[in-house]
């Protein structure tokens, strides 16, 4: 009985070594998973700030470049108000006032659209180059969930 008692004890302890073996890997598994994806996180943080930089750095230069645009487009403008004005009040006719003030008219609104139009392709060409750190961001995370769910 002796005998079959001590191999009991050998197969429990040989059991309870097999578990605590077993859950210290089960632990080191877990703990390494862990810092993989804190690693991860934290790198996906830093990048995530340096893709919001380069949006902001963007878009500052898009608000610097339509200030460019606008002021140059009403430096012109006034340029040319004056320049008809004298052409106007140099008329030898109501008629040939008239008819320059008219083509003036043209003139400028046709000038107006074109500006318009450089604006809006100013507006989206910023915008569109201003979302792409940040578009790639979201990729990004999107595939750090992944990883973390397949893991």
């Amino acid at each position: 009985m002796a005998t079959k008692m001590k191999a009991a004890g050998d197969r429990m302890k040989d059991a309870a070594e097999t578990m605590a073996m077993n859950g210290a890997d089960a632990v080191k598994n877990g703990f390494e998973k862990a810092v993989k994806g804190y690693d991860q996180v934290l790198g996906f943080g830093k990048e995530t700030v340096e893709a919001y930089l380069k949006a902001a750095n963007v878009a500052g230069k898009g608000v610097e470049t339509m200030q460019n645009e606008m002021y140059s487009f009403s430096k012109q403008s006034v340029e040319e108000t004056l320049a008809v004005t004298r052409a106007v009040l140099g008329a030898r006719t109501v008629h040939e006032a008239i008819e320059i003030q008219s083509d003036f008219a043209k003139s400028a609104f046709d000038t107006y659209v074109g500006q318009i139009n450089r604006m809006n392709e100013i507006m989206l060409s910023t915008t569109k180059e201003a979302f792409e750190p940040i578009q790639g961001r979201i990729q990004a995370w999107a595939e750090v969930v992944q990883t973390a769910r397949a893991a």
